[in-house]
């Protein structure tokens, strides 16, 4: 029998950023996670090497597209090179977790863990019996297959299958215009593949600002992605020579590969809960309070199990929140500082409120708008495409929220997040000094727009 302060199950973003914080708390940390990788799914299957692709494909798509005062002629695309690079760069992340579990004295179990009881969780595989003074659920989620869905994981694919296609296709469809769906679709239309976007609902990126998501629309329509909403589909089948796509109406698509990201589910399959006397919701999430804690007070859950957007990090957020309550008995999580990001190109950003929340819930407010056009920066770099908008409290100036599109803009709204954190109001971030030339000047001018008005517009 293993005791520990702290049990994590899970070593994806929020379980391995938990299990570190809690053993520089000085808390006696294990850890169970069943694949040979630490890192979950966003290390191993998602975000890292998703991005290694967006990152390498995108100057690709450069080259092929022409760069200001030069030609290119010549260009190959060496496709398991990429795909190497991707599989290098999820080993180099994957073993910085082992080297951090190690440097932090936190134990590492292998295999799938299942609840016994409140306390005790067992080890499938090995037949190992921990118990803990804490347990923190941090299992993540899958890609989430619809019942009209054959997924074979060759013809009909999940985005892990999305992430190694031997070949580029010449034709691919992808199901759901969400983050995942965008994001692939784009690394796969930059390499050559004809590729189309079928969203259910009647804009893609349909929980980001509605201004935002539209103007998206526009600009990856004239990059080349061909999208349709207010689409239902009916049945995805593979077959010999590629698949086949039924919509509602009768209409026939034919594809030689289909991608399913219609969204994800929690992970929890074999976890036992109910040996713990847990019971998950109607969407299969673990209920738990404004402290992370589940029904049972010692067992915390947090990620892509419980509610909210599921964001790698956000659930590192909520692991460190998480121990920090067990170690101190208080912690602090601002869900409105968590920022999203869709990184095609131009990237897509949001943080806080979107208008169509502040509508919905009757605060009163105020936009201020500046567009990458008017940037001597964006100019510079040829990335006039885009803006970004602020959105203030109309009595107090105080920030609710921050969207944008246009080159970089992810890495522009960080500042938003902390001017959000921070409860700051649109006049501060618009009388802060920038440097200059910068693209971060975009969000100054759109802060001093809601406020009073834009110095360069």
């Amino acid at each position: 029998m293993y005791s520990y302060d702290l049990l994590v199950i899970g070593a994806g973003p929020g379980g391995y950023v938990a299990a570190i914080r809690a053993a520089q708390l000085g808390m006696k940390v294990g850890v169970v996670e069943k694949e040979k990788a630490l890192g979950g799914t966003c290390l191993r299957v998602g975000c890292i090497p998703s991005k290694a692709l967006l990152e390498t494909t995108e100057r690709i798509y450069e080259v092929k597209k022409g760069l200001i005062g030069a030609r290119v002629q010549g260009l190959e695309v060496d496709l398991p090179a990429l795909l190497a690079h991707k599989d290098k760069v999820v080993q180099a992340n994957t073993q910085g977790i082992e080297f951090l579990f190690k440097k932090n004295g936190i134990a590492r179990h292998q295999g799938t863990a299942r609840f016994l009881s409140e306390r005790k969780v067992l080890v499938e595989e090995t037949g190992e019996e921990l118990e803990a003074r804490f347990i923190l659920i941090a299992t993540g989620s899958a890609p989430l297959i619809p019942p009209w869905a054959e997924v074979d994981g060759e013809r009909v694919v999940t985005s892990t299958e999305a992430l190694s296609f031997p070949e580029v296709p010449g034709r691919l469809i992808v199901v759901g215009g969400g983050v995942i769906g965008l994001e692939l679709g784009m690394v796969w239309h930059r390499l050559g593949a004809e590729v189309t976007i079928l969203e259910y609902l009647d804009r893609i990126l349909p929980t980001m600002d509605g201004e935002v998501s539209r103007a998206a629309e526009r600009v990856f329509k004239k990059e080349g992605l061909e999208i349709r909403t207010g689409v239902k589909v009916v049945s995805v089948r593979p077959r010999s020579k590629g698949a086949r796509i039924e919509l509602e109406g009768g209409e026939v698509l034919e594809a030689d590969r289909v991608l399913v990201a219609v969204g994800r589910r929690p992970y929890t399959e074999g976890l036992g809960l109910e040996n713990a006397g847990i019971a998950p919701d109607e969407k299969g999430r673990i209920p738990v309070d404004e402290h992370l804690r589940t029904p049972i007070p010692h067992i915390y859950a947090i990620g892509d199990v419980v509610r909210g957007p599921m964001l790698a990090h956000k659930a590192s957020e909520e692991g460190i929140a998480a121990v920090e309550h067990m170690a101190k008995g208080f912690a602090h999580l601002d869900y409105q500082a968590i920022p999203s990001v869709v990184y095609t190109h131009p990237e897509v950003a949001s943080v806080g409120y979107t208008e169509e929340e502040l509508k919905a819930q009757g605060i009163p407010y105020k936009v201020g708008k500046f567009p990458y056009s008017a940037s001597g920066r964006a100019r510079a770099m040829g990335e006039t495409e885009g803006f970004i908008k602020v959105l203030a409290h109309a009595k107090t100036d105080r920030i609710l929220g921050v969207h944008g599109i246009g080159a970089r803009v992810g890495d522009i709204l960080a500042e938003a997040a902390l001017a959000i954190f921070f409860k700051a109001s649109a006049e501060d971030l618009g009388r802060a000094p920038h440097h200059h030339p910068s693209l971060p000047e975009i969000l100054k001018e759109a802060a001093l727009a809601a406020w009073d008005r834009p110095i360069h517009l």
